[in-house]
């Protein structure tokens, strides 16, 4: 679908018993890398386009100078270190490095290695695509992300359409994206450099939305101090963009349609008409055909504003772009390069989302502050609803392209976890609870401590109340 080039498909080996790697070199060139091999890791500074290192942390070396090492290749290159696996202690401190994934210094299998190079070759591809065609639009709130087949074809329907005039009904679920799509569409027509105007129809009474959609006269009722333009007239040369039409009252259908039909409004309390120029996108939840039948809501209004009808499809139905849009809204709260491992990758691909990408902008939000160094587990990952256990073939979820390559699992043996909380409010008192007790103990005080975590001394003295008044399960507060 995209062009190919060789861009960070150059795979450098740093191996001073070359023999060794044979086997990962092989494999990577099957797999359409291009391989570099030194006995040294500073021997590959000097390669440009690196898009994979793979090294052996020796026995007795300085795991230091190791980072230090990385750090001349830049936060683009990946490391791959072969490492002691029964060294749970420095293995651990080098899966916590953002951009590094580690093996057993013996596992050559094509099961640990493949998907490594696979995720790089899926990150290259996508950073290829953007770089070429405009796959996301800056809005006020999120990015829609145009990397699922069924989001490329939405696309693809978006761009046809903003070269035309014809208004355009979005229908989708509440939380699928339908007004980030609806300024998508303007910011790719000619009506770019003119304002989007977005009004929700469900969002105030009648006389409100009637007051907004049409404006008003000073003096044309109690309060009106002053004129007033609807949002037709602020829109001049621009799009309208009605959220959530199905629930305008239906006394105001009419009014609406004739100002669809003449292109012209007069304001409450007015008598002249104003001339018109905007293009018309609406939205709805809800199957206005139902509407029509229950008399809800006028069929000519409906045939007027749905020229070109866009179906947007759940979260759920566009999986490809689930890893992207997690990338996106870590970035947006605050995480440069988050990582996220193939046990969260599960619980993402795995989850039904009924709220779509608003309930995902609350799940990152909370792995977010759960997680360390940017690297997100499945424990970090917590749900509005629980989730029915499934079982995920990643390597179908992520056919299509994502935006940051997903870390791969260490290959050690299995550490033993603590029972942790199963429902998200105590798992974050648990979090709290242990914050806050290690800056109890770390401290002589309890100013000392509340100043350490960057609160007033009442406030923790109030948190450690609340903290005992729910301990059930959470004694080590008391």
């Amino acid at each position: 679908m995209y062009s190919s080039t060789a861009s960070k498909r150059l795979l450098g080996i740093a191996d001073a018993a070359w023999p060794e790697s044979a086997p990962i070199e092989q494999l990577a060139m099957g797999l359409g890398f291009e391989a570099v091999v030194s006995t040294q890791v500073e021997g590959l500074t000097r390669q440009k386009d690196l898009g994979i290192v793979v090294t052996k942390l020796q026995p007795g070396s300085s795991l230091q100078s190791m980072i230090e090492s990385m750090r001349a290749f830049g936060e683009d290159v990946q490391f791959v270190i072969r490492a002691d696996a029964s060294d749970l202690q420095t293995v651990t401190t080098l899966a916590r490095i953002p951009g590094v994934h580690v093996v057993g210094d013996a596992d050559f299998s094509e099961t640990t290695w493949k998907p490594i190079f696979d995720a790089q070759l899926v990150s290259v591809v996508s950073k290829e695509a953007n770089s070429s065609e405009p796959q996301s639009v800056q809005t006020e709130s999120l990015n829609y992300i145009f990397v699922d087949p069924k989001s490329q074809h939405l696309l693809a329907l978006i761009e046809r359409l903003a070269v035309t005039k014809a208004a355009v009904l979005l229908q989708g679920a509440t939380g699928s994206g339908k007004e980030v799509l609806a300024r998508t569409l303007h910011e790719l027509s000619d009506r770019s450099t003119k304002p989007f105007v977005a009004l929700n129809c469900a969002a105030m009474p009648e006389h409100l939305v009637e007051d907004m959609l049409f404006g008003h006269e000073k003096g044309a009722f109690t309060g009106a101090t002053r004129e007033l333009a609807g949002v037709f007239e602020q829109a001049q040369g621009g799009t309208v963009f009605l959220d959530e039409i199905g629930e305008m009252p239906i006394q105001l259908q009419s009014k609406l349609l004739r100002v669809l039909q003449e292109k012209e409004v007069v304001r409450l309390g007015g008598r002249d008409s104003i001339r018109l120029d905007f293009r018309l996108v609406a939205a709805t939840n809800k199957d206005l055909k139902a509407g029509i039948a229950d008399k809800t809501f006028r069929e000519d209004l409906y045939y007027r504003i749905s020229a070109f009808k866009l179906q947007v499809p759940t979260l759920a139905e566009r999986r490809g772009d689930i890893v992207p849009l997690a990338n996106s809204l870590a970035t947006k709260h605050g995480v440069a390069r988050a990582e996220f491992t193939e046990g969260a990758l599960r619980q993402l691909y795995s989850y039904h989302w009924p709220g779509n990408v608003r309930e995902l902008d609350n799940v990152i939000q909370r792995a977010v502050v759960f997680a360390d160094y940017g690297r997100i587990d499945a424990e970090h990952i917590f749900f509005d609803e629980p989730m029915a256990r499934t079982d995920v073939d990643l390597s179908q979820a992520m056919m299509t392209p994502s935006f940051e390559a997903p870390r791969m699992p260490v290959s050690t043996p299995e550490i033993p976890m603590m029972a942790r909380p199963r429902d998200l409010q105590s798992a974050v008192r648990a979090s709290e609870c242990d914050v806050i007790m290690d800056a109890i103990r770390s401290t002589r005080t309890r100013e000392e401590a509340a100043k350490k975590l960057g609160i007033s001394p009442r406030t923790l003295r109030y948190k450690m109340a609340k903290l005992r008044e729910s301990s059930s399960g959470l004694s080590h507060c008391a």
